[in-house]
């Protein structure tokens, strides 16, 4: 277990209540000389004394000063003071996954439902919904390939870095497969681990970059299986621009149309000694895939996982039911009983 010591309130909202605390003293300060005023518009101040035996001048000011304090401390408690992140090493059996993106300008092609990005992004998730104690990490690529998220047992993590992804991350456009795979490569580390490895790489196949072949194939030799996921289909389909009713043309003012390439697909597959299948509205392809996971190997892996905060309302809240306690036993006006252990330091008056 490992603590990193932070101090911070989970719910800061509630400590606005605490501007209250000026306007209560304020408003003791005005009911306190009120009262002044009226006891002396009674008559003579060591009169109206001697009337009231009992009275006491220190015991209302130390309740109100109590019941003051065990209101801060209420309102502390009610934000959720917390101490210290706990993180803590969970050992799990799983494998360790990458997933490569293609988010290249052919992937807002409408020839699966709604494009073939948001498409990608809908398998992906449903793919990481189905784990449990593996690790995932992402790869987006276009001209070139990025680390968009380190390996992880972080899911949720996963997903949020899923639902942002646009062609707009990448600048430099085209379709660098081979680059994507070793960068995949690279993201698993290079500790040597039991853990079955794979890399998912969903694409249109269209690869006019580097040698993928290649880069499957030295994926293969260091024990990781690269599985293609094609998305699109073989007859094309005009790649619009977002937000309008347009498509992209080519210098000679043809409207693009970007083709599923299969055949390059299996080829990159079979190099990297994976499973080739394609993608379109139903779940076929998840279903592949997650048959193929299930027989690689699982290892022991050891995983950083966020605990949370330590709470410290409880300190707050027992102090100020402590204080209150307290406040209730103490009573405005004199006891005869306690009279002679004289808390307050106030004259004793004779019988």
């Amino acid at each position: 277990m490992v603590n990193d010591f932070m101090f911070r309130f989970a719910n800061i909202q509630m400590l606005w209540l605490l501007t209250a605390i000026p306007v209560l003293i304020a408003g003791y300060i005005w009911y306190t000389r009120r009262k002044r005023r009226q006891r002396a518009s009674l008559g003579d101040s060591a009169l109206v004394e001697a009337l009231m035996p009992n009275a006491s001048h220190q015991r209302p000011a130390v309740k109100f000063a109590i019941l003051l304090v065990a209101l801060t401390l209420l309102i502390f408690a009610a934000a959720r003071p917390q101490y210290g992140k706990s993180e803590q090493t969970i050992k799990r059996q799983g494998i360790e996954v990458m997933f490569a993106l293609d988010i290249s300008n052919s992937m807002l092609a409408e020839d699966v439902a709604p494009n073939r990005l948001e498409r990608a992004k809908q398998v992906l998730i449903k793919l990481i919904d189905k784990m449990n104690d593996d690790k995932v990490g992402l790869i987006v690529f276009a001209g070139e390939a990025y680390t968009q998220l380190p390996i992880t047992a972080d899911y949720v993590s996963a997903k949020m870095f899923l639902s942002t992804i646009s062609p707009e991350l990448i600048k430099v456009q085209g379709t660098a497969i081979g680059d994507a795979i070793n960068t995949s490569v690279r993201s698993f580390g290079s500790e040597q681990s039991e853990a079955g490895r794979a890399i998912i790489l969903i694409t249109d196949g269209e690869n006019h970059e580097d040698d993928a072949l290649a880069a499957a194939k030295a994926a293969r030799e260091r024990g990781i299986r690269v599985f293609v996921v094609g998305i699109g289909k073989p007859e094309g389909s005009p790649i619009p621009y977002p937000g309008t009713n347009t498509f992209r043309k080519d210098r000679q003012g043809n409207v693009v149309v970007s083709r599923l390439n299969e055949d390059m697909c299996r080829e990159i597959a079979q190099a990297g000694q994976g499973l080739y299948v394609r993608c379109d509205n139903t779940n076929t392809a998840i279903r592949a895939l997650q048959k193929e996971l299930d027989t690689l190997a699982t290892s022991e892996i050891e995983t950083q996982v966020y605990v949370g905060y330590n709470e410290q309302y409880q300190t707050f809240a027992m102090l100020a039911l402590m204080l209150l306690a307290i406040e209730f036993f103490i009573f405005p006006r004199k006891n005869k009983t306690l009279a002679r252990l004289d808390f307050f330091n106030e004259n004793k008056r004779a019988s």
